[in-house]
């Protein structure tokens, strides 16, 4: 059974059926929390519980951590900016963890950037060092992703086309959002992440509707199993494991092998697309 984990400025919780329950524990940090198991346990028991609607939530994933994320990782995604899903590669990219912010605050829209860009994904949460030379398989992965949260890889497209710059583009202040649950999963919940649903709107219009299963191309097992050749990774980081077809990128036109007027498309772009919750 799933256990999902709650943050605020002075506490951990664990939501429960009746509401939240507040975890008695020292920890500062996510990786900390993860190390006090028994806490955990005793909170999920608990019945001393105020309502998570009085709580105000921040992420559950605290900085400074590892944000490490793949790229083109669905194939309804890769056929949509134009590429074959049989010819690319698993790839890895980072981003700052200065940009992990709160599941309900602003996107803070940087004065120069005119295209925004939303991308749905299921970031995996480590529960304990995954050194370099690891040998990852599908029968130890639970033992260092403990958990799963939603994340949303906010970019900015026009820095990221016209700079061909995945890390600035991708790693301003609240670009990262997370949240607002980190569901701790046993071996056999983890075996059924195939079974999730990725689904986004914008303004009550959904963009992005899709089942992990069958357009996943580098499952966790594989990633893990790539990644651990040459990025260490530690407790309380996490991996975004991509994001299906939907994203505003394609949805005004623009693929990074088109011959377009990027200005142009940047302009529509800009007076087409629904506000979305940002400030200067």
């Amino acid at each position: 059974m799933t256990t999902s984990i709650l943050r605020t400025a002075d506490a951990w919780w664990v939501q429960t059926a009746s509401g939240a329950a507040r975890i008695d524990t020292d920890a500062t940090t996510t990786a900390e929390l993860l190390a006090d198991r028994s806490a955990i346990d005793a909170a999920a028991n608990s019945t001393d519980t105020v309502p998570v609607e009085s709580l105000a939530l921040l992420s559950p994933i605290t900085t400074p951590c590892r944000v490490v994320a793949q790229a083109t990782n669905f194939a309804s995604h890769v056929k949509d900016v134009g590429r074959d899903p049989a010819k690319t590669p698993l790839t890895f990219f980072r981003k700052a963890s200065g940009s992990v912010t709160g599941p309900f605050g602003d996107i803070v829209k940087p004065s120069h950037v005119k295209l925004l860009d939303y991308e749905l994904e299921i970031g995996l949460v480590f529960g304990r060092e995954l050194p370099v030379g690891t040998e990852v398989t599908a029968a130890n992965l639970a033992d260092f992703v403990v958990g799963l949260v939603v994340t949303n890889d906010i970019s900015a497209r026009d820095v990221q086309l016209t700079k061909q710059q995945f890390f600035e583009s991708k790693s301003y202040p609240t670009f990262t959002p997370v949240g607002p649950a980190l569901v701790l999963v046993d071996a056999e919940e983890l075996k059924r992440f195939g079974e999730l649903r990725l689904r986004l709107s914008v303004n009550g219009e959904v963009r992005q509707d899709m089942v992990v299963e069958g357009d996943i191309l580098f499952p966790p097992v594989q990633a893990l199993q790539a990644l651990s050749k040459f990025q260490k990774v530690d407790a309380g980081d996490i991996l975004l494991t991509g994001t299906p077809v939907g994203t505003a990128l394609t949805l005004h036109g623009v693929t990074p092998k088109g011959d377009i007027d990027l200005e142009c498309v940047l302009d529509r772009a800009v007076r087409e697309e629904p506000r979305v919750p940002a400030r200067r």
